[in-house]
């Protein structure tokens, strides 16, 4: 990257005109151009005629259609200001020098200097290049002021101001010709100066509008890649709620209904009892899951729950650490021995935070009872808020072998994965070393979570 010094007058000056920035403000011809045009024709063209009329013209040996021409031609520059705007400020400069040696009452008019000033405004406020602008109207100045030298000095201009002046006192300190000098010169100075820095502000408005605009078509740009991605973000969280609920109940189901099953096929006495048992919990387990169906979908249907009521049976749609117990005793309904051991400060935790130890613990034993052997699984709950950097911890293991026959689609395993990455949890899934199948995500509880 270049470093430019602006400690200095030039460097001030070329930040100032912007030298270095390649940004091009485009320009057309437009209808109001031409309107522009044609009344700046409209006008001039009376002032000369009243000009005439009042008898100022009188010393003009010029004809009357050369003076329109004059004005004809310098109204006409205005209507390609903006897409010819150096090649205009140079014509404009031509066309003052030419009126000015040959019509110079025609240049003096009021409406020529409003275009002579709008011509070189526009050569600052609409050129393409800031370098060929500086350039451009550097060398459109230096001219004029060389031109207005030499007519003081070589000129009639000084033997003009003298006869304009004879019967003027003048100052003690400056003389009538002295003071006449200067204050062209400043006049001329401050005609220039203000049509150029004045075309330079319009720019860097120009400019800094375009930059508002393209920064505003960025973040509407983003703004729509947010939109769709919490779209997605959206969609998948509702994918693993339902698998999630889904599964697990229908897992449920399928263990309780295969046991009753062989219960009946058997046909022992007391074997009854024991198939009307797997029945119920088949019955208990279908209605629990279509309960949390409908609290997931009222939750879909009013996110913010402001019409959630006990009188219409919604519930909680997202369990918490103290619906734990109720699920791992559900699973040792089915046959599953579980263990459950609680390290730390578990009570503290977030409620999303909680919400996800409950949906990994309950697709981690779901898993266990549809694809292993295992007779046994543990959970683990660990929080450690006191290390360099708080976690907390769950882990779910069993002691069985995969089941053949009974691959699943992964879902739910990628639903685990999902939830980690949500949260910037450490994920460990895979075989243990010994026996066994492990599921263990560590979430830092300090981060963020994404709205």
């Amino acid at each position: 990257m270049t470093v430019h010094d602006t400690s200095g007058s030039p460097g001030r000056l070329a930040t100032f005109f912007a030298t270095d920035d390649d940004w091009e403000r485009e320009g057309s011809i437009t209808l109001g151009d031409w309107l522009v045009g044609a009344i700046v024709l409209v006008s001039s063209l009376a002032t000369l005629e009243l000009i005439r009329g009042v008898g100022t013209l009188d010393s003009s040996d010029a004809p009357t259609w050369v003076e329109w021409t004059a004005v004809v031609v310098g109204a006409a520059l205005l209507v390609f200001r903006r897409r010819f705007p150096l090649t205009v400020a140079l014509l404009a400069g031509l066309h003052m020098f030419v009126t000015g040696v040959w019509l110079p009452t025609v240049m003096g008019l009021l409406p020529m200097q409003i275009i002579y000033f709008v011509a070189f405004f526009a050569g600052a406020a609409w050129a393409r290049r800031r370098r060929d602008m500086v350039v451009v109207m550097g060398l459109i100045t230096l001219f004029m002021f060389a031109w207005l030298s030499w007519q003081f000095a070589v000129g009639s201009g000084i033997d003009e101001i003298r006869e304009a002046t004879a019967d003027a006192e003048g100052s003690t300190l400056i003389g009538p010709v002295t003071a006449y000098v200067l204050l062209t010169t400043m006049m001329n100075l401050l005609y220039f100066a203000g049509a150029i820095v004045g075309g330079q502000v319009a720019w860097r408005g120009a400019r800094q509008k375009a930059e508002l605009a393209e920064q505003a078509a960025t973040i509407a740009a983003q703004s729509g890649q947010l939109q769709r991605r919490a779209v997605i973000d959206e969609r998948l969280r509702i994918a693993r709620e339902l698998h999630d609920v889904v599964a697990h109940h229908v897992a449920v189901v399928g263990v309780q209904a295969a046991a009753g099953r062989k219960l009946l096929e058997r046909g022992r006495p007391g074997d009854i009892e024991g198939a009307a048992e797997a029945l119920g919990n088949v019955e208990t387990s279908a209605r629990e899951g279509v309960t949390q169906m409908r609290s997931l979908l009222g939750t879909l249907r009013d996110p913010a729950g402001e019409t959630e009521t006990e009188a219409e049976g919604v519930r909680r749609p997202e369990p918490r650490l103290e619906d734990l117990p109720a699920l791992l005793d559900e699973v040792r309904e089915s046959g599953l021995r579980v263990d459950y051991q609680a390290v730390g400060p578990v009570e503290d935790l977030s409620l999303p935070l909680a919400h996800s130890v409950y949906r990994i613990v309950q697709e981690a034993l779901a898993n266990v009872r549809r694809h292993s052997t295992a007779d046994r699984a543990q959970v683990v709950l660990r929080v450690d808020r006191a290390s360099a950097a708080p976690y907390a911890e769950v882990e779910v293991t069993d002691n069985g072998r995969p089941r053949h026959g009974t691959s699943g689609s992964g879902l739910g395993l990628l639903g685990v994965r999902e939830r980690a990455a949500i949260r910037k949890a450490e994920v460990d899934i895979g075989p243990r070393a010994v026996q066994g199948f492990r599921v263990r995500v560590r979430f830092p509880i300090e981060t963020g979570v994404p709205a």
